[in-house]
Order: structure tokens, then sequence, then C-alpha cells
């Protein structure tokens, strides 16, 4: 038996020992190996500049490595608030059509929602409280608790929310991990075939942006008071 726990407890941390060492890996890349340095510098430099068809234009010649590259980049921007989630959804979009743009969404909203809730699960209150702030967390901590499944529906339905604090949050409160994923596709799906829809115009995504943000926002208030009505009933 204690050789079955001590397995069990083996398991249960190697996916925060990949991650350490993914992390220790990069960094030692970056102060070790010129090449890494400069492209890290050039991609910082890139998507700082907030210019949507600068960022395509970088990220289309890369080829095949693309979407790798929005990928990580998704991931990365958990822990880099000035880099939001929506540019990189925009530029998929751009660099790769509608179709191939989504897909490629798809995956690397899924992989940095799976990233940020494993840190939630794994590193726990402490870690996340640093990277959010004690306050962000505790709100965010607050409305998942109340709305649950629907918190994260919301949550990534709409652009002006933090996709990144309900990730940790939801992997430190061990929400279901499958019920979490499953929560945030639904909800990233419909901005997503808006994105998609309104295409390569990059008028279009701006304006279009401006309102699925002031949409979301007005029915994200009417549902709280419809069920702070509800519930005082």
């Amino acid at each position: 038996m204690p050789d079955q726990e001590n397995a069990s407890v083996k398991k249960s941390k190697l996916p925060l020992i990949i991650s350490i060492g993914l992390v220790v890996a990069m960094v030692l890349s970056y102060f070790l190996i010129p090449d890494v340095k400069q492209f890290c510098q050039e991609a910082w430099d890139v998507l700082l500049s907030e210019d949507e068809e600068r960022t395509s234009e970088w990220v289309s010649q890369f080829g095949a490595f693309g979407p790798v590259v929005i990928i990580l980049a998704m991931i990365i921007q958990m822990f880099l608030i000035v880099i939001p989630s929506a540019l990189l959804m925009v530029v998929s979009v751009l660099a790769y059509g509608p179709w191939w743009g989504s897909l490629i969404i798809l995956a690397a909203v899924f992989c940095a929602s799976s990233v940020g809730y494993a840190i939630g699960a794994y590193l726990g209150p402490p870690v996340v409280q640093k990277i959010l702030g004690k306050k962000s967390e505790k709100k965010v901590e607050s409305f998942l608790d109340q709305y649950g499944f629907w918190a994260v529906i919301v949550t990534r339905l709409s652009p002006f929310l933090s996709n990144d604090a309900i990730s940790f949050v939801g992997g430190m409160l061990r929400v279901g991990y499958w019920k979490f994923i499953g929560a945030t596709l639904i909800g990233i799906t419909p901005l997503t075939i808006f994105i998609a829809y309104l295409g390569k115009n990059t008028d279009r995504l701006k304006s279009g942006m401006i309102w699925a943000s002031v949409v979301s926002l007005v029915l994200f208030v009417l549902y709280v008071w419809w069920d702070k009505k509800r519930k005082k009933k």
C-alpha cells in the first residue's frame, strides 16, 4: 500500500515537474542561446505593438509552425496582462483565414486554459494570488463559487473579462477539469465564430470587437441582475 501511495503522489506531481522543467529550459535558452533571445525580443516588440496586420505578417513567416507560435503566445500572455488574448484571436484569423484560424484559436484556448488550470490546481492559492493579486483572485473565486459552470461560459464569451484569471482560479478550486474545459469551449466558440465571420477586414474586426464587448457587458449585467432577483424570490 505505501508503495502505491508513493507512486500515486509521484504521478500526481508529474505535470508540475514537467511545467517547471519547461520554464527552466526556456529561461536558460533565453540567456544562453543568442537566437532564442533575439526571437523573444522580436516577439515581445511585435505583440506589444497591438498592430493586427504587423503581428499576422510576423506569424505567417513561420509557415507550418505559425499555429505553434500562436498557441505558445496564448499560454505566455496569461502572465503578461499587457498582451490581450483577443489580439491573438484576431491575428489567427488574419494570418490563417476563418476556418483554420478558428481551429487554431480553439486549440490555443484549450492549451492555455489547461496550463492555467494545472498551475491553479498544483501550485494553489499562494502562486495564484501572486499572479492575479489577492483582490482579483478573491473576486474571481467568489464569482466562480456563485455561478460555477455558467461563470466559465460567461467569462469566455466576454472579451472584456479575464479569461486567464478564471483558469487559474478554476484549477485552484478543483472544478472538474472536463467540466471546466467543456464550459471554456462552449463559451469561446461563439466569440471565435464572430471573429471568423468578420474575416480579414481589420476595420470590421476592430469595430466588431468593440460591439462584442459592449453587448457581452450588457448581457452579463442583465444576467447578474436577473440571478440576484431570482435568488431573492
